[in-house]
């Protein structure tokens, strides 16, 4: 018998970790969170992108592919380097309390002064300068051009790329080289947040690989229009010769939304990066898989077809199908880095094309049991129905929590699904993930929210929406404690996770 390593993980974006400062960071909390995880006898930490957000707080909304979100930066770490006082700390705490949310606004208005403050103590250090360089030496493929971008952004009080005088919209040379020497400081700065980004998750990442526990991180498909990404390489983006927008991403209309879903993200121009070798994303490959073990890819099915919709239409009604060169990608990919470990996101519209070419590399599709209980019909979610290469989830961040799922069901779906668990309604979130645990899949992935038996206040997100509530979802001190680690860790044990 083939002998399949079975593991299961926690879905939990580090925004969401305990945190006194208003948002998760990469200190204590998220250690304590990988203790937790190794007790428990999880063995894999998922999260969302850790890129530097834009519009609306979403993670797939970012600036760069690759830079870091500062606002992880953890303050207790950097004192303890020397780079802000036991006061300064205080004062930053007493702004925040350990919600149930997170504030991004108040977090940006308090954070991004004090780590200003702490890049001038910093550049005073010249112990610790250093090693600053040499990080800016090993990244600056990408570091100096995200610099300027981010700078530029700052001078312009945020103003997004499409709206930068066109000379420097357009990268002519003069104006680049001009505002590179009026701004060398404030590109400084921003090299130097990703400098501690990265050694402050590098450390946490070692510490969780020490611990057996893998991270799972995650890959958009496609890039924001206010991203360094289009600014720097136009050519691989549907945009007119101004950096506007021609076609833009989404899904067409569905049971879910007569009109689709408008993203607004440009697609890719895929003749391009052919032509280039795609020596664009298997940057982005390299860059993931330094920063995690395994990656979960965002809209796999856009690498078959994607639904290219008219910049400036108000819907996603009418886009049109176009074909991807999601083959030729996925085997260069393969010739250069071997078989890496990748999970598809094949959830939505998925035809045998699509199929298909997850098959043809290897790549474990994602099965959501809140999927599995339409009472009108029988479907792929069902876990008796699955194959072993797949990644098993109760819920993902696009959904409701479990027990709010619940909450919304039909009579009919509910009850097939206490049926289908032998179950009762009160024991119905605990049944699921025993029921995710116990399934054929290699992979069992559980949301946070799931785990604490939270209901639908504590989504995540909701798809197709701006705002709200959306990604603020943030865990308290108290809530991690509560979580009987015992019952988890013989859960694990008993499916041999």
């Amino acid at each position: 018998m083939e002998y399949r390593e079975r593991k299961s993980g926690i879905l939990l974006h580090p925004t969401s970790l305990p945190g006194k400062y208003g948002i998760g960071t990469l200190g204590a909390n998220a250690f304590e969170f990988v203790d937790f995880l190794q007790q428990s006898k999880f063995k894999i930490w998922q999260i969302l992108p850790l890129n530097e957000t834009g519009f609306g707080n979403s993670p797939y909304q970012c600036y760069s592919t690759i830079a870091g979100n500062p606002l992880l930066i953890d303050l207790d770490l950097l004192q303890q380097d020397g780079f802000l006082s036991s006061e300064d700390l205080k004062i930053h705490a007493n702004l925040f309390n350990d919600s149930s949310e997170v504030d991004f606004d108040l977090v940006v208005k308090h954070k991004m002064p004090l780590l200003r403050s702490i890049y001038n103590v910093f550049r005073l250090n010249a112990s610790a300068f250093d090693d600053y360089i040499e990080f800016c030496n090993y990244h600056q493929q990408w570091l100096n051009d995200y610099a300027l971008f981010m700078a530029i952004k700052e001078y312009h009080g945020g103003k997004p790329l499409i709206e930068w005088e066109l000379p420097l919209r357009l990268r002519h040379e003069e104006a680049i080289d001009a505002m590179y020497d009026k701004l060398i400081l404030e590109v400084s700065f921003q090299k130097f947040i990703q400098y501690i980004f990265f050694r402050q998750w590098m450390k946490l990442k070692k510490y969780a690989n020490d611990r057996g526990i893998e991270i799972m991180g995650d890959i958009p498909i496609y890039v924001s229009m206010d991203s360094v990404d289009v600014w720097v390489n136009p050519q691989f983006f549907e945009v007119d010769e101004e950096l506007n927008p021609l076609q833009v991403a989404g899904v067409p209309p569905d049971y879910f939304s007569e009109t689709g879903q408008l993203w607004g993200n440009p697609v890719y121009r895929w003749d391009a990066l052919e032509a280039d070798s795609f020596h664009w994303w298997h940057r982005r490959f390299k860059g993931a898989f330094i920063m995690f073990d395994r990656v979960r890819i965002d809209h796999f099915r856009g690498f078959s077809q994607f639904w290219s919709i008219p910049a400036g239409d108000k819907t996603a009604v009418n886009g049109r199908w176009v074909d991807a060169l999601g083959h030729d990608l996925f085997s260069s990919v393969c010739d250069h880095y071997g078989n890496l470990k990748i999970v598809a996101e094949d959830l939505g519209l998925i035809t045998p094309d699509v199929e298909h070419l997850r098959i043809r590399f290897g790549y474990p599709g994602m099965k959501i049991l809140q999927f599995a209980f339409d009472s009108s019909e029988c479907n792929c979610y069902l876990p008796h129905t699955y194959d072993y290469n797949c990644v098993v989830y109760t819920g993902t961040h696009d959904n409701n929590t479990t027990l709010g799922w619940m909450h919304e069901a039909s009579e009919s779906d509910l009850l097939k699904a206490t049926q289908y668990l032998h179950c009762t309604p009160n024991t119905f979130v605990s049944s699921l993930i025993r029921t995710a645990l116990a399934s054929v899949a290699d992979i069992a992935i559980i949301p946070m929210q799931d785990i604490l038996e939270l209901d639908e206040t504590a989504r995540m997100n909701i798809p197709g929406t701006v705002g709200g509530n959306n990604w603020k979802w943030k865990m308290t001190n108290n809530q991690l404690k509560s979580i009987k680690t015992e019952e988890f860790s013989l859960m694990n044990q008993l499916f041999n996770r």
